[in-house]
Parts: C-alpha cells; sequence; structure tokens
C-alpha cells in the first residue's frame, strides 16, 4: 500500500472520499451502540445495501475524475453523483412521496435511470451530459410536482433542492465543454 501511495495511484482525495464513505458506513453502526434510545436498528441486509451505495457513488466519482482532466467536469460529476446517492437513499430508506411502500416513489427512481442511461447514451461526454441532466432536472421537478399535488409538499420542496444541484452540474459541464 505505501508504494502505491508513494507512486501517485492513492491520490489524497481519493484517500479521503474512500475513508469519509468508511466513517459513512460505520456510523449507523455507533449510533446503535451508542445511542440506543434513537431507534437506529439496521439488519446486515441494512449495511449490505448501504456499503453497495457507497461502493457505487465512490466508483462514479473515481470513473468521472479519470473522464477529463477539467476541474468544471469533475466539480460537476461529484454534485451529480452527490445528488443521485441523496435521492436514492431517502427514497430507499423512507420513501420521498409517503412511505417506501408508496408506488409514485417510483418516479424518483425514473430521474436516477434518466440520468443514468443518458449519461451512457452521451458517453459521459460534458455537453451531452449538460443536456441529459437538464433533462433529469425538469423530470425532478415534475416528480416532485406530482408529489405536492398528491399533499406530499415535502416531495416537492426535496426536488427543488436536488433540482438545483443538477442545474449547478448542468453549468459546471457546460463549462467544462
Amino acid at each position: 500500500m505505501n508504494a502505491m501511495i508513494m507512486s501517485g495511484s492513492w491520490r489524497p482525495w481519493r484517500i479521503a472520499m474512500w475513508c469519509a464513505a468508511a466513517i459513512l458506513l460505520c456510523l449507523p453502526w455507533a449510533a446503535m451502540q451508542l445511542y440506543p434510545e434513537a431507534d437506529v436498528n439496521w439488519t446486515g441486509f441494512d449495511f449490505l445495501v448501504f456499503g453497495a451505495m457507497l461502493l457505487v457513488a465512490g466508483a462514479a466519482v473515481e470513473i468521472a475524475v479519470r473522464m477529463s482532466g477539467s476541474g468544471a467536469y469533475r466539480l460537476a460529476a461529484v454534485i451529480a453523483v452527490g445528488a443521485a446517492f441523496l435521492q436514492f437513499w431517502a427514497n430507499a430508506a423512507v420513501g420521498i412521496i409517503g412511505d417506501g411502500d408508496n408506488p409514485a416513489n417510483l418516479m424518483f427512481i425514473g430521474v436516477l435511470a434518466i440520468g443514468f442511461f443518458g449519461g451512457l447514451l452521451v458517453k459521459l461526454r460534458a455537453a451531452g451530459m449538460a443536456y441529459v441532466l437538464t433533462i433529469v432536472a425538469v423530470a425532478q421537478l415534475i416528480a416532485g410536482g406530482i408529489g405536492w399535488s398528491m399533499g406530499y409538499r415535502e416531495a416537492f420542496i426535496f426536488s427543488v433542492v436536488l433540482a438545483a444541484a443538477w442545474f449547478v452540474s448542468v453549468q459546471l459541464f457546460r463549462k467544462a465543454a
């Protein structure tokens, strides 16, 4: 490992990112041990799913960093991956509209699917990603608006925050292009 660190393949940002992921994975366990009154009751499956989510997000950031030397591209990708991670996590944990079993929550999975398949379609190129994430942001707002119409105003507020992140990524991808 020291040889890898010395050779430059393990940059400080990579070490920080993967350490942060490990710490995030340990937080629910620590909460269960130290604060039983917090009612955090994760199973092994919960840890496995969350670990897989962190692994996918970290791998996506690693790929993005290798795609371009542009700081704007890298930051755009980190923001987009972070927004996607937050949306998936919220949806998987408790659901964005009502509880996790509400079928309306599938709209938010659809938003992420647009981003994923759109990104593949444009081969993660900056100009294409700007267009894809514009569509993702609009889809996010539509899904949130539908949530609002169903009486879940917090779904719309959450969607506005995520759409803002998508739009910031759009601007950064345009700059990178």
